[in-house]
């Protein structure tokens, strides 16, 4: 069997007019499928039961289920979704006045490694398809509608998995989530944040993917960045910084560097002016992220006196730069928090 939304529109007309159904049925699947995000064909109501019953036959439908719910105390909700084959992502709505964003996972797992993620520590299991990114999206939109009396507004890629490492169905999720067959939303309103893998971030100029991209250096010294994030072994970030610089260049938009403060390992006066050059080659702005803990690592928080004046050290040179204040802790929801931990204890 098939996986239905994995299929292409033209596919699936050929497929009902081989059944004997008017090529139109196609258009009415589509938006049982992602308009309205139905998770069983018994409910395409408009489709005959013949209909129905030879699609049930023949495909399926990825959907993903919200299985558990955990509160913060700062309303940030933190969610397991149940994916088809049993397995599990989290996801994360976080509030902030009149603003409510969906942290959404590309991968069960993560093959990346990098030593102070969660999500890491437990390595690859497989890529989501871009129904499974669709329904995080449209799930926690129908959450925050519910909990907060507010629209979701933002999407950002920064749940678990590498989502350039899943380029095709994240891009595919994207524009279901996008177009107006789909939720609608704004390509200014979603952000894809990556390790650094640069052949894919020149693919997103080429293709012109025009959301918000956010990179996550953590450090501008090699030697550094190769211990935190074994990626930096594959890709230097000389090559980094190239890709970058197509990207901004042919899409005319700026990128976002993500900068977790370790105490004693990122967070020195060199550190910060190391950043500041690597800066200076791109159209850039930066989030200084403070570090969440994570059970059996061995990282710390940068101290306050030192946060101060990287910070100060930064905005000294006219950087766009703001601390980025973690939400969710209490509930493991935070930065590089995620790990399915109730499924994993």
């Amino acid at each position: 069997m098939q996986n239905i939304r994995s299929v292409s529109l033209n596919s699936i007309i050929e497929f009902l007019e081989k059944n004997g159904e008017k090529p139109y049925r196609a258009n009415q699947i589509s938006d049982w499928l992602w308009k309205y995000r139905v998770s069983s064909f018994d409910k395409m109501k408009n489709l005959s039961l013949n209909l129905q019953e030879i699609l049930s036959k023949n495909f399926f439908i990825d959907a993903a289920k919200i299985t558990t719910q955990q509160f913060s105390d700062d309303n940030t909700i933190k969610v397991a979704f149940t994916l088809f084959d049993n397995q599990a992502v989290e996801g994360v709505l976080i509030p902030s006045d009149k603003r409510v964003t969906a942290c959404i996972s590309s991968q069960v797992g993560c093959a990346l490694g990098c030593k102070f993620c969660a999500t890491g520590q437990f390595g690859f299991s497989r890529n989501l398809s871009a129904g499974e990114i669709y329904d995080q999206a449209f799930l926690l939109a129908e959450l925050s509608q519910k909990q907060y009396d507010l629209p979701l507004t933002n999407i950002v890629f920064m749940g678990m998995g590498e989502p350039l490492l899943n380029y095709e169905n994240v891009i595919l999720a994207i524009n279901w989530i996008t177009s107006q067959k789909g939720m609608g939303f704004s390509t200014k309103r979603i952000t894809i944040s990556t390790a650094g893998i640069p052949d894919k971030i020149e693919q997103l100029a080429k293709d012109n993917i025009k959301v918000n991209l956010a990179l996550s250096l953590h450090t501008a010294i090699p030697t550094v960045r190769q211990e935190l994030l074994p990626v930096a072994n594959k890709y230097t970030l000389e090559r980094i910084a190239q890709a970058l610089k197509f990207y901004t260049s042919t899409l005319k938009k700026e990128v976002t560097f993500e900068y977790l403060l370790l105490k004693g390992i990122n967070d020195s006066l060199n550190d910060a002016k190391a950043l500041i050059n690597y800066c200076s080659h791109v159209a850039s702005k930066v989030n200084v992220i403070e570090y969440n803990p994570v059970t059996n690592l061995p990282f710390e928080k940068s101290t306050p006196e030192n946060t101060a004046l990287f910070l100060k050290t930064l905005f000294a040179k006219n950087l766009n730069v703001k601390l980025r204040q973690s939400r969710g802790k209490d509930i493991d929801a935070a930065c590089g928090q995620l790990a399915n931990k109730e499924r994993n204890t």
